[in-house]
């Protein structure tokens, strides 16, 4: 299993923009805000998760900024795929429900944006 607090630790400020496309304080912000969201969700108790909050970003962030697949960060982490998905889908709710993370609606982009080309990127599907 990854140590992503010893790894973070030892991280630079600049290392944050080359592994995550975010800053450091960004990093931070996003992590304040999910450990708190954890504390209130869990304020009763309950199940222990499998990975830690800070696990959970590292992957969110690994899985849209280098579009890493799930099955092989379940084989990092020692979970399932479906605590994969799980995890990242928990991150994304909480960073949207706080407006600090939220991107322009569709129809701003779309407003804003004239597009020529259009790329899919098709990699992570599964074939039946």
């Amino acid at each position: 299993m990854i140590d992503n607090i010893k790894r973070i630790n030892e991280f630079k400020e600049k290392d944050y923009q080359k592994i995550f496309g975010i800053k450091k304080i960004t990093f931070d912000k996003m992590l304040e805000l999910l450990n708190e969201a954890y504390r209130i969700e869990y304020i009763r108790g309950g199940y222990l998760p499998k990975l830690s909050i800070l696990d959970k970003l590292v992957i969110m962030l690994s899985y849209y900024c280098n579009y890493r697949i799930m099955k092989n960060t379940t084989f990092d982490y020692a979970v399932s795929k479906s605590t994969i998905c799980e995890s990242v889908k928990w991150v994304e709710d909480i960073l949207i429900k706080s407006k600090d993370f939220s991107l322009p609606k569709k129809r701003e982009l779309i407003n804003n944006i004239d597009i020529e080309v259009v790329l899919v990127d098709v990699t992570e599907c599964e074939i039946g």
